[in-house]
């Protein structure tokens, strides 16, 4: 198994600071997503799981393992599942970049929003919890939970877009590399709605970052706070619903798939439970769309860039990157001409 870092000095370390028996120490490189490293730790009946930063960090603000590690304290006994955190070490020494542990969960990932191999009874339930769960994380306190400074106020959509921007600014390769991610840029400028609604947002809403119950199909778990942030909660639902605008062949959407034979709700009807469910004050539009194209495509670029300079962890980082980034623009301009 490629790892970047010594396991001997993780063993030596898990030993010193939680007298693990570190002669037994097992690693597991986790299956799905390309940016955070994470691994199965196992040291005799003892078990965690392990997330730190990638070998080369490309954005400094990009990896938050810190903020990743405080907000799963923050939401421990919070009506949002999530694992419970551990150990979080700062030392760079000792793996190379910062790392956190935390709670292994036993459940189900699905990778796909399709989630082979359900019912479509089960499915129909699994899509409640999913949007049931989005609407917990946005209904939650945020200064209660100790996390009012866990992002700026003010206009989130106007910050994000200038952050994005200036990342898309570093990851492409020439002038031609994905006009239609230039043109969405400019599309989205002219428009950024004047709303300073401020929750909770995950930031990568999506159904491989959430465990599900081993037999029952229900959310145990919402994994991978990396980008999480105070934000517009129209965020996360927009990122979410995504997966009806996404072929298969996309992150997994359910573009052109029988939904109602498959047991899984149409957008307006998941997107209206949501609503209600998070008591929004403001619904989706195509604003929103396209941002959420705009984020996943230029999210996109910056693993295709890992991949090319050697620094990505999966073989195939550069290639996926630059089809999923051509695919999110391709997809987000569609919805600006028909809008």
């Amino acid at each position: 198994m490629s790892v970047d870092f010594d396991i001997a000095r993780l063993a030596d370390y898990l030993k010193a600071t939680l007298g693990l028996d570190a002669t037994t120490l097992q690693l597991q490189r986790t299956e799905g997503g390309m940016s955070n490293p994470t691994y199965f730790v196992r040291c005799g009946d003892w078990r965690a799981v392990l997330r730190k930063q990638p070998g080369s960090v490309l954005l400094p603000s990009a990896h938050a393992i810190d903020r990743e590690y405080r907000v799963l304290s923050a939401l421990q006994g919070s009506d949002v599942p999530v694992p419970k955190p551990l150990h979080y070490c700062s030392d760079s020494e000792v793996l190379g970049t910062p790392f956190y542990l935390m709670e292994w969960l036993q459940g189900r990932v699905f990778h796909e929003f399709s989630t082979a191999g359900l019912r479509p009874d089960e499915r129909s339930a699994l899509y409640e919890s999913m949007g049931a769960t989005m609407a917990a994380i946005h209904r939650l306190d945020i200064t209660a939970l100790g996390l009012a400074d866990y992002g700026r106020s003010g206009n989130y959509f106007a910050r994000q877009l200038k952050r994005w921007s200036a990342q898309w600014a570093t990851f492409r390769r020439g002038d031609d590399d994905n006009p239609a991610l230039d043109a969405i840029v400019a599309w989205l400028a002219e428009r950024v709605p004047e709303s300073e609604l401020q929750t909770l947002c995950h930031g990568d809403f999506r159904i491989g970052n959430m465990m599900f119950h081993t037999t029952e199909p229900r959310v145990i778990g919402v994994l991978d706070w990396e980008l999480s942030t105070l934000g517009h909660p129209l965020v996360d639902v927009a990122f979410n619903s995504q997966a009806w605008r996404m072929a298969p062949d996309e992150n997994g959407g359910l573009l052109g798939l029988p939904l109602a034979e498959l047991g899984i709700p149409g957008e307006a009807e998941y997107l209206e439970r949501y609503y209600a469910l998070a008591g929004s004050r403001e619904r989706m539009t195509t604003f929103h769309q396209v941002f959420a194209m705009f984020r996943g495509a230029v999210g996109s670029a910056g693993v295709a860039m890992r991949g090319e300079g050697g620094n990505a962890f999966l073989p195939d980082a550069a290639r996926i990157g630059r089809k999923l980034a051509l695919a999110y623009a391709t997809r987000g301009l569609a919805l600006i001409e028909s809008a």
